[in-house]
């Protein structure tokens, strides 16, 4: 059998088990903690919780930092304590997952899309005033893949036509723009800390805000609208009533979670240095091949580094992006997508009366992006496999 044949043709697999696309690097000290957590028998919302919190804000150099249980909590408060509802407009990018656009509707609002830049993949600013309505309240950017979005741009436009600015920060925890850490621009930062994403909790995520009030009506809208948390009211410090003042919602962040990120925040910047070596390794080895790859920012700013991802020139190529995934994934390696463009679904096409004709450079996006495995718990070998399967399967496609 001629070792260049696809095992989707029947030839030997790269690997002989199957690389998972995105499972992260947890060590020891998160189990520890963990378990320290179980132990305590407090599990909740309480001291470890607000330890995460704490370091969380330092880190990004933002006055409040609110744990709750998902971006998608983050963005939904958010988007409620800066006076997002109904019949309001939100401008965003197709360019996403569906949390960001579904966040805005969940409000009662509307999600305005704009087109991206093909390279950054961020909401092209130059586009955002010719969306703007009197309804228009808001614009929440996505720093796509950890390419930090132009928030100098973004943020001088919304000052002009007084609307307020949303971060979707959920692939940017180490984002820099102009100086300024992403989560300590704009009035709101959603990041998330799924599992696959660059601080893992499994599930989790957080606000950042330097507005103090907004920090107060974040912290009762994600815990039922109480105006005391559990462990203000249950802590040694004594016993306090609660008092419901809004509908709130059950988003909290529980001390299971923050005793992961607490360890996970603290090697960040390790498993940052990791990932840069991947991404690096990748680079060299893909260079001569007929895909285009993500560039760097080249103003300055720092990129997170989230995602890696190929776009394979399809016209050089005897497949579709689809062909070339599911030859991909049979040689044992994961893959993700990120992201079929919303404008290509069903739902916000019928909703919103959108088209993938309207955001030529999302669909274009749309259409060819492949996300390789990029954890900083990668293994040298594991790597060099990622390497062999698409250098073996973008080949076996040239035309």
């Amino acid at each position: 059998m001629n070792p260049s044949t696809l095992a989707i043709n029947g030839g030997t697999k790269v690997r002989d088990d199957f690389l998972v696309y995105g499972a992260p690097l947890i060590g020891e000290d998160e189990i520890a903690e963990v378990v320290d957590c179980l132990r305590s028998g407090w599990v909740g919302t309480g001291p470890k919780t607000q330890r995460f919190q704490s370091m969380f804000a330092e880190y990004v150099g933002a006055e409040h930092a609110i744990g709750v249980s998902s971006c998608t909590a983050a963005l939904h408060l958010s988007l409620l304590a800066l006076g997002i509802g109904a019949g309001d407009e939100v401008i965003t990018t197709p360019m996403t997952f569906a949390a960001t656009a579904n966040a805005i509707i969940h409000t009662g609002a509307t999600p305005v899309f704009v087109d991206v830049d093909k390279t950054s993949q961020n909401l092209d600013s130059a586009l955002i005033e010719s969306a703007i309505t009197p309804k228009t309240k808001a614009v929440l950017p996505v720093h796509f893949a950890g390419h930090p979005c132009d928030m100098t741009s973004i943020n001088a436009i919304a000052a002009q036509h007084g609307l307020v600015t949303i971060e979707d920060a959920a692939h940017c925890i180490e984002g820099v723009h102009d100086g300024q850490h992403v989560g300590s621009i704009s009035e709101a930062t959603a990041f998330s800390f799924y599992v696959t994403k660059n601080l893992a909790t499994v599930e989790g995520g957080m606000i950042t805000t330097n507005n103090g009030d907004i920090a107060d009506e974040l912290r009762v809208r994600a815990l039922h609208g109480m105006s005391k948390d559990a462990w203000a009211r249950y802590s040694q410090s004594g016993f306090k009533h609660y008092d419901v003042v809004s509908a709130g919602f059950k988003y909290n962040l529980t001390d299971i979670q923050s005793a992961m990120g607490i360890h996970q925040l603290a090697r960040i910047d390790d498993m940052s240095a990791r990932r840069k070596q991947i991404w690096e390794r990748y680079h060299e080895a893909f260079a001569d091949l007929p895909i285009d790859l993500l560039a760097l920012p080249t103003n300055g700013d720092t990129h997170a580094l989230h995602l890696y991802q190929i776009f394979p020139r399809l016209e050089e190529l005897s497949a579709t992006r689809d062909e070339i995934v599911e030859a991909i994934q049979a040689e044992n390696v994961g893959i993700g997508i990120h992201y079929r463009a919303l404008s290509e679904h069903s739902f916000y096409q019928e909703e919103l009366g959108v088209s993938s004709a309207d955001y030529p450079n999302a669909k274009w996006l749309s259409d060819r992006t492949i996300s390789l495995p990029f954890s900083a718990r990668l293994s040298d070998d594991d790597v060099a496999d990622v390497i062999s399967t698409i250098v073996k399967v973008t080949r076996s496609f040239q035309a």
